[in-house]
């Protein structure tokens, strides 16, 4: 006779006992359950068919079609509620759209049904950031620096939140912290260029530009794409500091032709000019900073209606060319009249 042991007697029970609770639970189903248990089933192709909508979405956002995209989204949130990838992709479109109280509701029910995807974070601590919610970017921004602390773009945002809370030295240290981790981020190098712009640390601002590769691929969101020129600004108000200022010209040009909508440059260009002694090419500038942005030249400090002129310009008003007959420009302006960066 084979003899059982107990432990093997209490294995045999336990299966037993097992096996009894999972009959007793399809035995004890009524009949009027049985389609909530097939709905189970059909949930999960619910599920299968969003998530396959919002990756059709998403491409076509990566593609700039947002009606497709918009349209593709809202189908997945018709299939499946629950989808965070649906409802991170229809609030892109709705704050492409300008709808950013809408978008941040859905990315608010994104990271909720992520059960707090760092990425979803980010991107609402930035969408919050957007609109002035300083404070609760921030959070956003420490509860996903919990969970992932090697991703460069939450140390940017980080950094953008210590910049709107004017704590400029914290911002260099997470922007610095970025570029550990990402060194070629434009945005973040950028970032970090404009508080040493601020802080007159001209010979850093240019250490870090030297460094700016500007057709590198933007890392982060489509909210970190830097602006044209902004970099050719920035060196040319740091050669204008350092007394190199016929260099610093040239970069105040080539941001003018980079950006044809900033007036920035072109104001610096006109206070050169101006001391120069050249006051038809700063009624020039100064002309055309006023067609671009009247509110910010008079904020600059000019005096418009003595200024104002329209000569022959250096750009001709088609393709932004500058004409090389022009006579160079040097001079060196008073602070207390130089139009600053914004």
């Amino acid at each position: 006779m084979r003899i059982v042991g107990v432990e093997s007697v209490a294995s045999l029970s336990k299966k037993a006992l097992r096996l009894g609770l999972l009959m007793t639970c399809f035995t004890t189903i009524p009949p009027s359950a049985g389609c909530r248990g097939i709905g189970r089933f059909g949930e999960s192709r619910q599920s299968i068919a969003a998530r396959r909508l919002s990756r059709q979405g998403t491409k076509a956002m990566r593609q700039g079609d947002w009606t497709v995209a918009e349209t593709l989204f809202t189908e997945a949130l018709d299939v499946s509620n629950v989808n965070d990838a649906a409802h991170r992709g229809m609030s892109e479109s709705l704050w492409q759209k300008g709808l950013r109280e809408e978008a941040i509701e859905h990315l608010e029910k994104a990271v909720q049904l992520s059960a707090g995807d760092p990425k979803h974070m980010q991107r609402l601590g930035r969408m919050y950031l957007e609109v002035g919610r300083v404070d609760e970017a921030a959070r956003q921004c420490q509860i996903a620096l919990d969970s992932d602390r090697e991703w460069a773009a939450l140390w940017a945002l980080w950094g953008d939140c210590q910049v709107a809370r004017n704590e400029k030295d914290e911002a260099l240290s997470a922007y610095h912290r970025a570029l550990s981790l990402q060194p070629d981020y434009p945005y973040v190098q950028l970032r970090t260029a404009e508080i040493y712009h601020q802080q007159k640390r001209y010979d850093r601002l240019l250490a870090t530009l030297d460094r700016l590769r500007e057709d590198a691929q933007v890392v982060g969101d489509v909210d970190e794409a830097i602006r044209p020129g902004a970099a050719d600004l920035l060196r040319g108000i740091a050669m204008r500091e350092l007394g190199r200022t016929e260099e610093s010209v040239q970069y105040f040009i080539a941001s003018a032709q980079k950006n044809p909508e900033d007036a920035t440059s072109r104001l610096q260009l006109a206070s050169i000019a101006v001391d120069s002694g050249q006051p038809e090419i700063a009624q020039t500038w100064l002309a055309q900073a006023m067609r671009l942005d009247p509110s910010a030249t008079r904020q600059a400090g000019w005096n418009v209606e003595t200024w104002l002129a329209t000569p022959p310009g250096m750009i001709a008003p088609n393709n932004g060319t500058i004409e090389s007959s022009q006579p160079p420009i040097i001079a060196v302006q008073p602070d207390a009249s130089r139009p600053w960066l914004k």
